[in-house]
């Protein structure tokens, strides 16, 4: 799966709100898309952002640079208890999802919520 060269953040979406997962860009303001999976949000936000930067070039607007992706490899490390690995190896399994997808999701979601200053 490609992955967006901007920076984004995933959330998971209430009912209400039509479940599934939101990815937004924001350094591309108003660039969002969804999906019903965390992977399929991503391969729509792939999507969104090709479609904001023609729209952007076709009015003349300024489109901000991609941040340097090859110098910044995100890669971290986490040793956690077996028994946490074991939950979560299970939850992604359940999602369809990979591990890492499933952590990131998670660990977006919550630095999401916790920024617009809710708190559970």
């Amino acid at each position: 799966m490609k992955i967006p060269e901007y920076p984004f953040t995933i959330r998971e979406l209430t009912l209400s709100d039509g479940g599934g997962f939101l990815i937004e860009f924001p350094d591309l303001p108003g660039c969002m898309s969804d999906g019903d999976t965390v992977e399929e949000a991503i391969a729509n936000g792939v999507d969104a952002v090709q479609c904001w930067i023609s729209v952007a070039k076709e009015k003349g607007r300024e489109i901000p640079e991609t941040r340097d992706i090859e110098n910044q490899s995100g890669k971290w490390v986490q040793r956690v208890p077996r028994s946490l690995h074991a939950r979560l190896t299970r939850r992604a399994k359940r999602e369809h999802v990979s591990l890492n997808t499933l952590v990131v999701s998670i660990l977006s979601e919550s630095l999401g919520f916790k920024s617009k200053g809710h708190h559970q």
